[in-house]
């Protein structure tokens, strides 16, 4: 079995999201031992949300669910690069494919990208 060092990092480890045939960086989110280990029974990306203290299925709610494909782990064992097939076309909770929409150029934020989705029509 895969072990990983979720003491170190007081419980929880960063996981980041990216598509598996693109290579587009999706998201980074957190997992706690139960969501590592729904992830590797279920092939689903589920995650851990530090805001509502649970376990969180990517995608559950808006119904862009992220397909495991590949799952890489760092040198130090403490972090997980998933490659994930994003179902429905945004990872991100603001309606974007990926949740790095915005691009920092000569100090000044521009957004990259359209939304896929509304978030105040899918999170009602």
């Amino acid at each position: 079995m895969v072990k990983l060092d979720f003491d170190k990092t007081d419980g929880l480890i960063p996981a980041i999201a990216q598509d598996y045939e693109s290579g587009d960086v999706l998201m980074l989110a957190y997992m706690n031992k139960d969501a590592w280990e729904a992830t590797l029974s279920t092939g689903m990306a589920t995650y851990y949300s530090r805001s509502r203290q649970e376990l969180w299925v990517k995608g559950k709610t808006s119904g862009n669910v992220q397909h495991v494909k590949e799952i890489r782990i760092d040198c130090d064992e403490d972090t997980v690069l998933l490659k994930v097939e994003q179902v429905g076309g945004a990872a991100c909770h603001a309606g974007y494919r990926s949740c790095f929409f915005r691009k920092v150029e000569d100090g000044t934020v521009t957004i990259i990208g359209e939304p896929v989705f509304d978030p105040k029509e899918v999170y009602k």
